[in-house]
Formats: C-alpha cells, sequence, structure tokens
C-alpha cells in the first residue's frame, strides 16, 4: 500500500527502516505538513481553530496565511487573548505520526538523519535500523521566557559528566548536551513573552531561524533543524521589560495582532465555553441574559476605565473568573436557605468583586481597599450602560411635565423608605421586597419586552440599581447585600457608615 494512503494503524506496523523504504515514504517538513493539512482542511470547510471565537476574520485567515507562507509566526497582542490556546491547536495541523530512529534526541527523520547518533546507527544497521512513530500530540515544546533562561538551556552545552562517564574528549561532538530547540526538531516551539528573553539569548536564535547553525562551547555544528517556530509577546513588554531585537524581528516573518472580542455577544460565547461550571447544580439555577450580558460589560467597562492601565489589558479570564463567582454566590444561597431552586441576583454582582481585582491592573496603585473601590465603580458602569437598553433614561422623564414612571417608587423612597436586599435572602423573602415598592412592577412588564414570570423581579432589583447609578436614588454597599435610601434624605444623614455598611464613594 502506497505510503501516503496507510491508515494509522497500518504504519505503527512498521518498525525498521526498510520496510519504511518499502511502502515509499519521503520526508516531509513540518511546515510542509502544516501546510498541507490545512489546505485539505480549508477544501473540507473544517474549522481549524474551533472554539476559538471573535477571530474568524481578522486573526486566523493571518495564521493561515502564515502557514501556507510558510512563516514562522510572532502572536503581538494583550493578556488573555488566545495566543498560546491557538499556538497549541497548531499541532491539529500535523501528520498523525511521523517515522523517528528510535533512540535519536533530535527526532531525527530516518531518510534525513542530522544528528551523529542517528548517521551512525543507519551505518551499521541499514535496513534493519529500528524506528517508532511520534504522534503529533508530542510535537509540541513550550517555553515562557524569563531573565533566568541560558543559552544552555534553549540551545545546550557541553556535558562534563558525560565526557568523564564515557572518556571522551571535549573536541568530540558526542559531549554536547542538547538545549530545548535542537530536542524540538521536527515539532512545534513556543517561546511565550519573547520580549523578555535577555537579548543575548534572542541573538542565539539568530541562525537557527535563518540558517539552522547552533554553536556551543566552540562547537560550530550544521544542524538543519526543521521547527516551526511560535513566538507569543505582550505590547506592554516592548516599553516595561524589554523588547525584541531587531535582527530577530526581522527573521519571524509574520506577525500577528490579536484582539479582545468585539461584540458582547463573542465576549458571552468566550466565557460559557471556559467557564467551569461542571458538577453545579445548574438545573436548579437560573441566570437571566442580561446578568450574562453584564458580565461582559464589566470587562468592556474596565478596558475603557481611566483607573485600569490599558496598556496591561482586561484579559478574558476576568469574565471566567466573574461567571464562575456568580454561580457561586447563587449555589451558596441556594444550599443556606434549602431551596430547590434559586434565580442569580443583581445583588450577587457583589459576589464576583474578588475575581475582578485581581485581574485589573490600576494606574495608580494605591492602598489595598483601591482595587475593590474600581471593581465596584465598574459594575455600577456597567448597569448603568445596560440599564439604557431596557428602560427609558430617568433624567429625561425627570424632565417632562407628566407620564414619569419612576414618580411611584421614588415617592416611596422619598417618604422614608428603605430597602435591603441581601444576598443570603430566600426568594420568597427577595420577590417580597421587592413588590413592596409601589410602581416598581408596573415600570418592569411595561419597559422590559418579553419578560419571563422567573425574572420579574431579577429585572425590579434591576430597576433599582439603574435608578441609583442614575442618581435618583442612594445605593449603600453592605457586607452582605445593597441598601437603597432616597437619594435626598442620605444627603443630609450626617451620621457615619455603621460597621457593616460602606458608602459607595462612586457616583457611577
Amino acid at each position: 500500500m502506497e505510503y501516503t494512503k496507510m491508515k494509522a494503524k497500518d504504519l505503527l506496523k512498521i518498525k525498521t527502516l526498510g520496510q519504511l523504504k518499502a511502502v515509499g515514504y519521503s520526508p516531509k517538513s513540518i511546515k510542509e505538513e502544516l501546510r498541507d493539512n490545512l489546505i485539505r482542511k480549508i477544501k473540507n470547510k473544517e474549522n481549524v481553530f474551533e472554539g476559538v471565537w471573535g477571530y474568524e476574520d481578522t486573526v486566523i485567515p493571518d495564521i493561515e496565511r502564515a502557514i501556507l507562507s510558510k512563516h514562522n509566526i510572532n502572536f503581538l497582542g494583550l493578556r488573555g487573548q488566545a495566543k498560546t490556546r491557538i499556538a497549541r491547536m497548531m499541532t491539529m495541523l500535523l501528520d498523525d505520526y511521523v517515522p523517528v530512529v528510535k533512540g535519536a534526541e533530535l527526532n531525527d527523520d530516518p531518510l534525513m538523519p542530522i544528528s551523529t547518533f542517528a548517521k551512525t546507527l543507519i551505518d551499521e544497521k541499514g535496513d534493519d535500523t529500528p524506528i517508532f512513530w511520534w504522534a503529533k500530540e508530542e510535537r509540541y515544546t513550550e517555553k515562557l521566557a524569563t531573565p533566568d533562561v541560558s543559552v544552555a538551556d534553549l540551545i545546550g552545552d557541553v556535558d562534563p559528566i558525560k565526557a568523564a562517564t564515557m572518556k571522551l574528549s571535549y573536541n568530540d561532538e558526542k559531549v554536547i548536551h542538547f538545549g530545548l530547540v535542537p530536542r524540538s526538531n521536527r515539532s512545534l516551539f513556543v517561546i511565550n513573552e519573547l520580549p523578555d528573553l535577555q537579548a543575548r539569548i534572542q541573538v542565539a536564535l539568530f541562525n537557527i531561524l535563518q540558517e539552522g547553525d547552533i554553536q556551543i562551547r566552540g562547537f560550530k555544528l550544521r544542524l538543519p533543524l526543521d521547527i516551526q517556530f511560535v513566538f507569543t509577546a505582550n505590547p506592554e513588554d516592548y516599553t516595561n521589560r524589554g523588547t525584541i531585537v531587531t535582527p530577530l524581528k526581522d527573521r519571524i516573518e509574520s506577525q500577528i495582532i490579536t484582539h479582545y472580542p468585539k461584540s458582547i455577544e463573542i465576549g458571552r460565547k468566550i466565557t460559557e465555553q471556559e467557564a467551569n461550571v461542571n458538577n453545579r447544580p445548574m438545573e436548579r439555577i437560573h441566570v437571566p441574559e442580561l446578568m450574562k450580558n453584564l458580565i461582559e460589560q464589566i470587562a468592556v467597562e474596565a478596558r475603557e476605565s481611566e483607573y485600569v492601565d490599558e496598556k496591561s489589558g482586561v484579559s478574558a479570564r476576568l469574565t471566567i473568573s466573574a461567571y464562575e463567582n456568580l454561580i457561586s454566590a447563587a449555589e451558596r444561597r441556594l444550599y443556606m436557605n434549602g431551596e430547590n431552586e434559586t434565580i442569580v441576583r443583581i445583588v450577587d454582582l457583589i459576589g464576583v468583586i474578588p475575581a475582578i481585582t485581581g485581574k485589573v491592573e490600576l494606574v495608580y496603585e494605591g492602598e489595598q481597599e483601591g482595587a475593590g473601590l474600581v471593581a465596584y465603580n465598574l459594575i455600577g458602569k456597567a448597569i448603568r450602560t445596560l440599564f439604557s437598553q431596557h428602560f427609558p433614561s430617568p433624567e429625561q422623564k425627570k424632565k417632562a411635565k407628566e407620564g414619569n414612571p419612576y414618580v411611584l417608587p421614588l415617592s416611596w423612597f422619598g417618604e422614608g423608605n428603605s430597602l435591603d436586599i441581601l444576598a443570603s435572602q430566600s426568594d420568597k423573602e427577595y420577590k417580597k421586597l421587592l413588590q413592596e415598592v409601589p410602581g416598581l412592577e408596573k415600570i418592569t412588564t411595561q419597559f422590559v419586552k418579553e419578560l419571563p414570570e422567573k425574572e420579574k423581579e431579577f429585572y425590579m432589583e434591576f430597576a433599582l440599581h439603574g435608578l441609583a447609578e442614575h442618581s435618583q436614588l442612594s445605593k449603600k454597599l453592605l457586607d452582605t447585600g445593597m441598601q437603597f435610601n432616597d437619594l435626598f434624605s442620605s444627603m443630609f444623614d450626617l451620621g457615619a457608615p455603621g460597621e457593616d455598611e460602606v458608602e459607595d464613594d462612586f457616583d457611577g
């Protein structure tokens, strides 16, 4: 059977060089593998990068063009933009198995050996040279660039123990211990955060990329390494910690710029796909579509916030972690109250603050509480933004002489009433409290289109938060929830806040 038409189970039966020759095997470089398999997938309308959302018309076409051009690639983008994920997925474009000389540390092709070991073995055994089959999943090496990475780590060094044990001269090539790059021959080699690599280490990659030469402690070896290089870099690194030296940058043929999701819909797909909610009672926790949008809007607000360092970026991990915390907040309430089911509430967003504080880098680092206040502010801005998509502007309605739908609930608070919504309240208590506010249910049913019955109180609470963000009500953050009061009376309340509450320092 011709080699190109053989199935994996038949290939694995081939054990020697002679058997490999008999089926008509011919060597192929890794870049040719990637190119040929990509062409086949494009023709078959197959999606190579399954689960990578938002790059269909931008990044992925650039990657495909780079692969077709047999280019080494540098992904340039802020953190959390799937750079490493895409690099790992490129292994799916490799052949299922490739033959390797058994025992060869450089993964030599049996018909194109490059190491002294493989050449010597083939000279001795000829067609009886043993081979093994290397699976595509194993043909991947990843290295995080850190200041302590050395030339020996990447390229190699002389091994004095090997020289002493084998009684070899230091002029003998066998004393060399090869580094990660030569050992990644015929595979994908990824260096993350390339600018963090010291300049002298970057220089060591020049000839490998261009000529295939490597130099180790005076040994100049002509090793035509067959490697697909993929680098990742964060634009912030160019100014804060390092840079890609110009000659190396010149040798990386394609630089592909990544980006954050361009819409809330794309962000939601990423979050729902990546969030770990396995073994959660999701059938007992209802998450309104609006809440899913709110989680994504928090990230949008963070990327535009004057408090957050835009050079650092806001990773997609923020929304993923926030969504997981949101589900956990509802799950905790479910167990506390012994209920069969619950619905996520706006007040549950208090529980996502820890997921935000660790994911944003502030422009001015201050006290520990600073990040928490910024996170609370971002949540408020997200509510304000989405409120306008469901309810009319309170400011405009207030100016109108008649027809202001917010009069009744605002008047109720103006009479000195207050409302405490706590994250731990049972669903029965939660609904009862919201129903006590006159006019609130009517506002919700009037302006929210196709309102599910189970989400009515959720939108009623959302309306209260929206009114607070538009400075129509006062909202205080409690340890366990939110307290709503009349804005006017709270302005004249000169008493200090109690130990269990924190004044909202932001006006939204």
